[in-house]
């Protein structure tokens, strides 16, 4: 949630971890556009940091140094933390991995504060609240539809007054389709879904495991116009203003008043909004609280709020800021949020297992000589890590789930024969049972074709139907040696039907991967890269789960 925002082990070629250390690079290398404005002043902003005392977000460890445990939603703050005189140093996860770690202890001597986006689903787990000291609240966004302008015309929703019922149902009747991010990966999906579970249920209060489960068939109704998904809030945007492909995406309102061509639409019936709080760790030094303090009030200063408000879109928290005219007059109901973390869970799961077009996930798993050893282990362990071996919040989240069809491409001196895995809607153990065995019957040698793996991939895609959100994830420790070229693929891939082209490919770079072919991979087929080379390749599986 920050969340949950996606494990932030990994971290993608040319940037840092989707949900993690940052977003990772998106279809063609773009970023969401910011407003001329904006830009300058960013720019601004980044060139008085390079000579301001006050130090950067990559500041060393020290007595004078505040160590932040954030989601990666704020690193577009550093340019302003580097002017606030506090030297800080921020780390990056997601809130599911960061809440775990607050939860436990692991956080005290590590970090002295937290900072993601909301601190709801931390405030849940056993043993946080205990962890937490002050709470800061910084900025603000609510997460909102935002739709192409032509279509909300269409649909008569520029004029204010449309309610979550209203969206659902023209959702149902197939009048539009939207993107969103995954509410097991970042915070803007997880607080779309509960905004919609609690207006369509009608709540008068924190949702209930009962009302969960009531209202699972209209979120079903509401979903089934999802056609775009994605593991963090900024992938989503790039991809979206890259391809469009879809009416709109639920996201920030903060990322959408960056995007061209949208007309925002706020429910009247109520918005779920993240209100960034830095949060102060009960373990910190004095020290640590000086700065803590120091920092926490001059963001909520008058000038700088204003600067959050120009730079980043979102909205001042102080009230002697008044918001600007591109946020509107119309006052934004919240609603409520649950109250109890088996319901947060369960919420989630629902989506996951019910609720969502289920996803179509082909491996395209390296399996060649130089794999042999420690590494085939590794691969062995991501697979199984995906079979609910890991028992985190963000583990179970993150591992196959029912309805989905899960299809194994093995490749050394040429494309091994597919292995398809069914996950049936109820007691899916039986075949992440199989997929386990599967994986540790995984054996190393022979060449690298990566491109006869690749291309097998795409000629098995198309038997999911259209009733299943496909994607590849490839997986290479090496250079291709064998079969295909990377311009014979790319000739390949150019041939096929749009409907095939529109299927990303996820590069997961391990030992000594071709960094520069791979990411041509990943930018032909509008996937993006994750660099498992330093770190763990159980978790740079698990972080592309938020995009399959």
């Amino acid at each position: 949630m920050s969340g949950p925002d996606a494990p932030g082990a990994a971290h993608p070629d040319g940037s840092a971890a989707p949900g993690g250390h940052g977003e990772p690079v998106g279809p063609g290398g773009r970023r969401p556009r910011r407003t001329a404005a904006a830009l300058a002043l960013l720019a601004a902003l980044a060139l008085a940091a390079c000579s301001a005392p006050g130090g950067s977000g990559e500041a060393e460890d020290g007595p004078d140094v505040l160590r932040v445990l954030a989601g990666s939603e704020v690193k577009d703050m550093e340019p302003l933390l580097r002017r606030s005189g506090v030297k800080v140093r921020v780390s990056y996860a997601g809130t599911l991995d960061g809440a775990e770690q607050v939860a436990s202890g692991g956080a005290d001597g590590a970090y002295d504060a937290v900072w993601f986006s909301s601190n709801r689903y931390l405030s849940l787990v056993d043993g946080a609240a205990a962890r937490l000291s002050t709470e800061t609240k910084i900025m603000a966004s609510p997460v909102v539809l935002g739709l192409k302008t032509a279509k909300a015309r269409e649909l008569g929703w520029t004029g204010g007054g449309v309610t979550w019922e209203r969206i659902a149902t023209a959702a149902r009747e197939g009048r539009f389709t939207f993107g969103m991010t995954s509410p097991a990966s970042s915070n803007s999906g997880f607080s779309a879904l509960v905004g919609v579970a609690a207006a369509l249920s009608d709540a008068d209060g924190a949702l209930t495991a009962e009302q969960i489960s009531a209202v699972t068939p209209k979120l079903k109704e509401f979903f089934s116009a999802q056609r775009l998904t994605s593991g963090s809030s900024g992938w989503l945007a790039d991809a979206y203003a890259k391809e469009g492909g879809v009416d709109g995406i639920v996201n920030y309102e903060s990322v959408l008043l960056g995007l061209d061509g949208l007309t925002l639409v706020y429910p009247s019936d109520g918005v779920v909004t993240a209100d960034y709080p830095l949060t102060l760790l009960a373990a910190a030094e004095p020290g640590k609280k000086e700065l803590y303090d120091r920092l926490a009030s001059w963001l909520r200063t008058p000038g700088v709020q204003r600067e959050i408000m120009t730079v980043t879109h979102r909205r001042p928290i102080v009230p002697e800021v008044r918001p600007g005219p591109e946020f509107g007059s119309a006052p934004l109901l919240e609603l409520p949020f649950p109250n109890r973390r088996s319901a947060a869970d369960g919420l989630i799961t629902a989506y996951l297992d019910e609720v969502r077009v289920p996803a179509r996930a082909l491996f395209v798993l390296d399996t060649s000589g130089s794999m042999s050893g420690e590494r085939i282990d590794a691969l062995r362990r991501a697979l199984v890590t995906l079979t609910g071996a890991d028992t985190s919040a963000s583990g179970v989240f993150s591992r196959f789930r029912s309805r989905e069809n899960v299809v194994m491409i093995p490749f050394n001196d040429g494309a091994g024969p597919p292995r398809t895995f069914l996950l049936p809607e109820r007691d899916p153990q039986p075949v992440l049972a199989e997929i386990r065995s599967y994986a540790e019957g995984l054996r190393a040698s022979g060449g690298t074709a990566i491109y006869d793996g690749l291309k097998s991939a795409y000629v098995q895609a198309p038997s999911g139907g259209l009733d299943h959100y496909t994607s590849i994830v490839l997986m290479t420790d090496g250079e291709n040696t064998d079969g295909a070229s990377y311009e014979d693929f790319e000739e390949f891939y150019r041939t096929l039907p749009e409907a095939l082209r529109r299927v990303r490919t996820f590069v997961v770079l391990f030992g000594e991967s071709d960094v520069e072919e791979m990411t041509k991979v990943a930018t032909l087929t509008r996937g993006a890269v994750f660099d498992a080379r330093t770190g763990s390749l159980a978790a740079a599986f698990k972080e592309i789960r938020g995009y399959q």
